[in-house]
């Protein structure tokens, strides 16, 4: 597998969702899926809705009525996402491309995604499917990781890892912070038919009472799994290196994470 692509397989959902997401993803789900309910959407796409963290929110906050289709590249995460959902929920779960979406021009009112876009191997490709699938006056909410810098436990993860493989460091804790520069994300979504921009920059302090299964989950709930073993490397004692390295530089007991990330809202005029 590539180190840059993002295959969420095996048994990566259950760590992703059980361990990661409640620290990293749940509270920003929360905004984003506020955000989305207030312009009260009758038809709303999800991209890279991996576990159906957001999917779930969504679906809490939304009129019963609407139309809501979740859809990511990886099945299992799909497999995973659809457990958090009772019969006879409105909801639909759909395998998708995000640069080549399954859907009609304008069949929706507003399309969300949330830590995706940095994933896309074409995004200015990805803006235009969310352009050509929405509606005029839709609406398109996304966020991203903002750099290392505002995410430490990105950039420790990384540097642990890096230090295991001088040679050839597995990369994939570099992409999620890697996509962050506003302005180049203004100018594409502008090239792609976009308008109305706005942006907004939310932290947190990320605390877990007990950082092991966090540790753990950030290897083998990621596809740095992968990456490791394909160079022969232990993924149980990286897990202990990051394990220490995150007690070391934010504490224990509980250790608190300092989150940045950039939310993009957009309009198709």
């Amino acid at each position: 597998m590539s180190d840059n692509a993002a295959a969420f397989v095996g048994n990566v959902p259950q760590y992703y969702d059980r361990d990661v997401g409640p620290v990293l993803f749940a509270d920003f789900a929360d905004d984003l899926a506020r955000r989305a309910a207030a312009i009260s959407p009758a038809r709303i796409l999800e991209t890279a809705a991996g576990t159906g963290i957001l999917t779930r929110r969504l679906r809490d906050l939304l009129p019963a009525t609407a139309r809501l289709v979740a859809t990511d590249l990886n099945p299992p995460m799909l497999e995973t996402a659809k457990t958090k959902f009772a019969a006879g929920e409105k909801i639909a779960f759909d395998q998708a491309d995000a640069t080549a979406l399954p859907f009609g021009d304008g069949d929706f009112d507003a399309v969300c995604c949330q830590f995706g876009v940095m994933f896309f191997p074409d995004k200015a490709k990805s803006y235009q499917e969310v352009r050509r699938v929405l509606a005029p006056g839709g609406a398109y909410l996304f966020s991203v990781w903002d750099a290392h810098r505002y995410n430490s436990f990105g950039r420790i993860i990384h540097d642990v890892i890096a230090s295991s493989f001088p040679t050839e460091p597995p990369r994939f804790f570099e992409v999620p912070f890697a996509y962050h520069a506003i302005d180049p994300i203004k100018e594409a979504l502008a090239n792609a038919g976009f308008a109305d921009l706005r942006v907004s920059v939310l932290n947190q302090i990320g605390v877990v009472s007990n950082i092991s299964p966090f540790s753990r989950a950030m290897i083998y709930g990621s596809p740095v799994f992968d990456q490791i073993g394909a160079r022969g490397g232990n993924p149980d004692t990286i897990v202990a290196a990051v394990d220490a390295a995150l007690r070391q530089e934010c504490g224990s007991n509980p250790t608190r994470l300092p989150l940045q990330i950039i939310v993009f809202e957009a309009t198709r005029p």
